[in-house]
This record gives C-alpha cells, structure tokens and sequence, in this order.
C-alpha cells in the first residue's frame, strides 16, 4: 500500500521542481594564467558580451567568479594589459553544473609599457600548445557532443576536419592526409598512451568503441602534420588531451543511459579551502545489459566492455599543484557458432569460434611548479599496459549441424608495459624569447605469445615467443621567437633512439606565423619525423629449419619522414573564418619486404586483423600531397556550422619499385556539419537541439582478386601485381541529431537521437570469398556492406 504513496511523492517531488517559477541563474568561474609560464594574471578584466551588466576581475591568484549569469549560451571578453584580448565563445550555461574556464592568455609582442593588442580569439582560433604554427586546431568536449554521428567520441569529431577521413562506420580510426592510422600519437596529460579504444588490435591506434569519456576532457590540441618539437614518434599527427579539473566549490553528478553505455560521473571539492577537486567516470556496455536481461539483441555475440577515468587535483601554495590522473578499459566478445546453423549469426568466420579479450589503462602523477613568475616546470611519471588475447577453435559439423570434430586453431597473448618519466621546463626569457626544453624516457616491456595451426604443414607454429626489454630516450628543446608584433618564428629540435636495436634520429622542426591584417595569418611549417614500428614486428620469428627460430625483423629502423606546410587563415568575424593549407609529405625508410612485392606498412593498420609479413629491410617510399579548405562557424546566434573540403593523391612503392596507390588513397573528401539550439516554452527553460552532417569520400582502394589463390585458403587474396589499382564506390552518409535539454532548478535533463545514415546508404566496406554451392558458375565474390541506419540514442540528467 506504500508504493502508490511514494510514486506520487516523487512525481510531485519532480513536478515541482519543472514548474518553479523563479528566475534560475548559475554561475562562471575560472582561471587566468600565461600560456607559456602558467603564471596567474592578477587584475583582468573580464566582461559578459552577452550582458554587460555583468563582468569581474581576477584576484591574487588568478581565479574569477561571475554570479547570476542567467541560463544559455554565453560569450565573454578578457582582457589584461600586456597581453592579446580573448573572446570566449559558447559557454553552456545550465542549473546543474557552474561552467569553469581554465583560460591561458598569452602575451603580446609589444612590450608591457605599450598597449595591449586586441587579438582574435585564442579559444576559437588557437591551440592549447603555445608553440604551434600550422596544422592544427584546439576542440572542445561541446564539439565532440555536438557533431551529429560523433558519437561522443573525440576521434570521430576529429574525421570532420579537413584532411582527415572518416569513411569506416565500424571503426575511428584517423586517417591523417592519407598516412596510415598507425601514424597517430596518442597523449594523456603529457605522456603518450597506448590505443585508448575497446577491442584494439596490435598494430593500430583505432577501434570501435572509444576509451575515452569526452565529459573528463578539457580544451585540447589535434595536429595533422609538422608538429612542434615535444612531439615525436609520430609520422601522421597528435591527439594531444587534457583531462580537466573537478568543480573546487561544489559536488556535481551526471547519469546517462545510451545505446553505446550507461554511465555516472561525479566531481567536487575534497578541500574547498586548499581548491582540491576529484572528477571520476565509469560507463558499462548498455547491450551487455540488455544481455542480462534477456532481451532480444538478435545475436548471441554481445560486445561487454566498461571503463573508468579519473583525476584527483592538489594545488598548493608554496610546492605547485599535484595531479593523480588515470583512464583504463575492458572489452571481450565471444562469436560462438558452433551451437548454431550457418547464417544465424551475423558475425565471425564460419568455421571457428572466437574469444577475443583487450584491456588498457593508464595511471600517473604529475608535479608542475612554477619557479618564478616567468619560468614553469612539469614532471610525470606514468605507467601504462595494454593487452590482447584470443583463440580460435575450429570445428566441422555434419548435416544436422552438429558438432562432428574440433581443433584449436588460434591463440595470442599479447601484453605489453610501459613506465615513463616526462620532464618540461618553459622559461620566458622576456616578451620576445621563449625556451622549452624537455625529456621523455620510456621503458617498454614486451610479453608476446602467438601461435597458429598450419593447414599446409599441419602443425602448430609459433610466431611470437618473447619477453623483453627496451628503452626509448627522446629529449627536445624548442625556441619560441616573437620576432615583431606580426611575425613568430617558432623553431626546435627533437631526437630519439630506441635501445632495443640502436636506432637514433634527430628532427629538427620549424614553424613561422605572419599575421598580415588583424584578422588574417599566413602560416608555414616543416618538420622531420620518426616512428618505431608496432612493437610486435620487432619480435615476430620464422623457422631456421633446425628447431630454432630468427627474430628476423627485430633490426628495422624507424619510419621517417618529411612534413611541408603553408596555411592562409582569414577570420571574417570573431565566429566566422576561413582556413586554406596545402602540403606535401615525403615518408622514407617504410618497412617493405626483402624481395620484391607491393607489401608496405603505410597500408596497414586499419583493420582487426595483424599481419605477419616476410622478412622486412627499411627502403619503402611514399608521397602524400593535398590541399584543404575550411569554412567554419563557430556557435554564436543559436546555430554553427562547417564545411570542409580536401583534395589529396597518397602514393607509395614497396620493394618491387612500382610507385602505386595507398590503401587510403580516396583522393577527395568533404563534409558539411550544422547545428542549432533554440530555447522554447514560456520560461525558455527547455532547449530544441539538430544536428546535420552529410560526409563525401572517395571509396577505398582494392586491387584485382586472385581467385585460384582465393579458392585455396577460401578467402579472399588480391593479386600482387596490380594491388590497389581499382576503387570502390564513392563514401555518402547522412547523420542526423535531434535532442532536447530541460533545465529545472537543481536538475538539467538531456534526450537525444542521433540517426546515423538516415538513408540507409550502402557503402562498401570489402569483398568476402563466398561461394554458392547451389550456382558453382556464380562469382563466389561478395561484397560487405558498413553500417545501414542506425538510431543511437542517449538520456542524461546532470544534478
């Protein structure tokens, strides 16, 4: 008899809480530092564009608070002299969760005695890396909520951007100016990660599922070419991310129920008066609990994986802020078809069943202190693991499919363990010099096991057999140069050598940005640079023919290469610009087989599959050229939105010295994204949330199949020959995202569907070897499809 009572308790207790009629309002808080000392900026002024009633200045220690700012999206200016004016754009203002700005200003090159220089934007225009000069672009986690089909996923938000393809609905990976993904560092809070993505392979930076929770990331850098000197062991570009800071003041939360996970986040102070702060997340698959549940998923491989991040912050007075930060995942899936018919699962090879487990994590502590006002240091040291672990079992049924025999056929245990020490130490010398300098040491642990059932000799071999050891010693230094109030040059120099087979290199970078007008730059880079191999290759072994094995490809060298870029950037307002940049990429020293073939690593990588090659010497080339165009506005009026256009040609040669396509080579790429957000009802309480994107791609490359070699192993084999030179269909898809955020008193409340390919568009994602016993004339080729429509949904309520 109490239920019913309780029930309408509570629906009273929420009723009440969506029909309060009083003027709602939150807060604005946040941080003012120089972006290259960290230093706080005593005394800026800061002013509510969208009220100018409202506004503040920073105290002591560079923290601000703007109180009774009414709900919606806000834009603010900052200024403080000596130093370039910011303007802040699309700041989410809601009942649930003050909004805090951690904001960097960076210092003009007129001296302090002069005026300052109203500059444009730094938060829309700049990056967080006060060393950039080209090729690249800061984002934000409202970018990557608000692109439809993004998913949530800093990843596929980044496919948008000119020069990068996204045209693989299974997977994120990032495909920089038609380098392989491989290309792509990874870094957390200053030390590079391994691949943050559920069900990652070895040899790839990508997956379907991200590790990542966007809702603990803070403004962060993504670079597509000649990056500054901190960066190596990279050849492609850098996911730079920052986890942000938990609310200092007040505890917040956050639930979220969606089709990819369902999640809870809390942050808030463990010290108000020390400014302490926690941020922690934690998501669960939402079909492994749907599985539990027993409702219908329509098949019995039901992907399960959960993760976690986290960061703790200690700031204090005399001995600088201390930081303990982490993320970590979990993810296995079981294709089991040998309790079933053929065709009644939609996924795994037919033959065999499949278990396949992958984790990672990450955890470290960082020191930054500033030594005086015009000198920052920072220490962290950093411990990460990934690991990959299969088996296939093989098995043959009779003619009422039941299980006649069966025989393992697969197993690997991939770990691999990494400690790293990072080091930086920025020094303004004055307003026009700035020195960085730096180290990274990275000790890599190797534990690798593979083996795999040779139809043709029917035995086991075993591939991988090895635990070992190796360092990677990178240091850098770079020089920031403020030549004139229009011209900085920013130069450096970064080396590495890895100890497990004496390779060594050094990279010098440089980067040069002219600011012609006010609002317009023109901006050029070059840098050389390096990458190890995926760590596997080192140690895969091959037979001597007496019992004992070669690890013959354990000498490779790293991979290098060229970057060449020019930037013209014009910003039409403070929402509107227009960004074009050309480029030219030269890679040498690619891995490619001893004798001769098409084989090279540039086309590798973007699968969930490894590969196990022949022996490999380091005399591959490519070449990637293009030219990209930009049009963008950022929120402001209630709407955005972005076109992006690039045109590029991705060649190589392998050991064969016939100069052919890359497997990326799409040659074209476009999207087109729009948003709005219009408040509605009487109290403009409730939001109306769209989003479109429409992405145009060149389809991937394929070569001609060899069909009697096809027939063999009953799996698709391309001819070597002509490898690569046919394309599939051009890449289209239609995403589409219509949502609504309600803010009540204490909670706000957020409904969303993103339709993913909203014409059901069937793209090619590959051929499968099929043939069909009943038409033996019919070509056994068929073609796979990627995704058709897909609604993804999600409800989050924060409080």
């Amino acid at each position: 008899m109490k239920q019913p009572k309780v029930l309408i308790f509570l629906f009273l207790y929420f009723f009440s809480l969506t029909t309060f009629s009083q003027q709602i309002t939150q807060n604005i808080r946040g941080r003012l530092l120089d972006k290259e000392t960290k230093s706080p900026l005593i005394g800026a002024t800061i002013i509510m564009l969208t009220d100018s009633t409202l506004g503040t200045t920073s105290d002591e220690e560079g923290y601000f608070k703007i109180s009774n700012v009414p709900l919606g999206r806000h834009k603010l200016l900052v200024q403080y002299l000596g130093y370039e004016d910011q303007v802040v754009s699309d700041i989410i203002v809601n009942t649930a969760k003050e909004n805090i700005l951690n904001i960097d200003m960076e210092q003009s090159a007129e001296s302090l005695s002069e005026v300052s220089v109203t500059g444009i934007s730094k938060t829309m225009h700049g990056t967080v890396n006060e060393m950039t000069s080209v090729s690249s672009r800061s984002f934000s986690v409202s970018e990557s909520e608000r692109y439809a089909g993004s998913r949530g996923d800093p990843a596929r938000m980044a496919s948008n951007y000119a020069g990068v393809q996204g045209s693989n609905d299974a997977r994120n990976d990032i495909v920089i100016r038609g380098n392989s993904p491989i290309g792509l560092l990874w870094r957390l809070n200053d030390v590079d990660i391994p691949n943050p993505n559920h069900f990652a392979v070895s040899g790839t930076s990508g997956g379907p599922v991200s590790i990542i929770n966007n809702k603990v990331l803070g403004t962060s850098d993504f670079f597509t070419g000649a990056f500054p000197a901190e960066y190596g062991n990279s050849i492609a570009g850098v996911f730079d991310l920052k986890m942000r800071k938990g609310n200092d003041q007040k505890h917040e939360f956050t639930g979220q129920l969606g089709f990819l996970g369902t999640e809870i986040s809390a942050e808030g102070p463990l010290s108000k008066k020390s400014k302490s702060s926690y941020i922690v997340n934690y998501r669960y698959s939402t079909l492994a609990l749907f599985s539990a549940l027993k409702l219908p998923l329509g098949t019995s491989a039901v992907p399960n994986y959960q993760d976690m991040a986290f960061n703790f912050n200690f700031p204090t007075k005399k001995f600088g802020d201390i930081s303990f930060f982490g993320i970590g995942g979990s993810s296995k899936i079981d294709i089991v078809l040998s309790d079933k018919a053929p065709n009644d699962e939609i996924y795994g090879q037919k033959d065999r069943d499949q278990f396949f487990r992958t984790s990672m994590g990450v955890v470290g502590v960082s020191h930054s202190y500033n030594i005086n006002k015009n000198t920052f240091s920072k220490l962290t040291l950093s411990t990460s693991v990934q690991n990959q672990r299969s088996f296939h079992e093989r098995f043959w049924q009779n003619a009422d499919f039941k299980i006649d025999s069966t025989r393992d056929q697969l197993f690997y245990d991939f770990r691999e363990h990494k400690i790293s020490l990072a080091y930086t130490l920025t020094k303004k010398l004055n307003y026009r010099h700035t020195i960085k300098s730096g180290f990274y040491i990275d000790r890599y642990q190797y534990i690798f096991n593979d083996s795999v059932f040779r139809e043709d000799l029917y035995r086991f071999e075993t591939r991988l057999n090895t635990n070992s050891a190796a360092f990677l010693l990178r240091p850098y230094v770079q020089w920031k140069f403020n030549v004139s109030p229009k011209l900085v040059l920013n130069t450096g120099l970064h080396s590495q050598y890895f100890t497990l087979n004496n390779s060594f290199a050094v990279e010098p970078r440089m980067g040069l940005k002219w600011k012609v007008k006010p609002n317009q730059s023109i901006n050029m880079g070059y840098g050389l640079h390096s990458q190890l191999q995926p760590s596997y290759i080192y140690f895969h072994q091959i037979p001597k023919g007496n019992g004992t094995y070669v690890q013959h490809n354990k000498d490779l060298g790293f991979i290098r290469s060229h970057h060449f870029a020019l930037g013209y950037d014009n910003s039409l307002s403070n929402t509107v610009r227009i960004k074009i940049e050309t480029y030219y990429q030269s890679l040498f020293n690619v891995p490619v087989t001893r004798f001769p073939s098409s084989f090279s690593l540039v086309n590798q990588g973007s699968t969930f599959s490894r590969f196990f090659p022949d022996s490999l010497v380091n005399k591959g080339t490519g070449t990637n050229y293009g030219v990209e165009f930009t049009l963008e506005k950022f929120f402001a009026k209630h709407y955005f939105f972005m076109f992006t256009s690039s045109l590029f040609d991705s060649k190589y040669k392998g050991s064969d010295g016939v100069s052919r396509n890359t497997d990326f080579n799409g040659n074209f790429a476009c999207n087109l994204l729009a948003g709005s957000e219009y408040n509605v009802g009487k109290k403009k309480r409730t939001t109306l949330i769209t989003g479109l994107k429409i992405t145009w791609a060149g389809g991937r490359r394929y070569g001609p199949v060899d069909l009697e070699a096809s027939k063999k192993i009953q799996e698709v084999v391309f001819a070597d020959a002509n490898r690569n030179s046919l394309q599939f269909r051009n890449y289209f898809r239609t995403d589409l995202k219509i949502g609504f955020r309600r803010n009540n008193k204490r909670l706000t409340h957020e409904v969303a569907l993103d339709l993913v390919n909203i014409f059901g568009t069937k793209n090619l994602l590959g051929l499968t070897y099929s043939p069909d016993p009943k038409n033996p004339t019919a070509t056994p080729l068929r073609e796979e499809y990627q995704l058709g429509f897909l609604p993804l949904f999600y409800y989050r309520v924060d409080f």
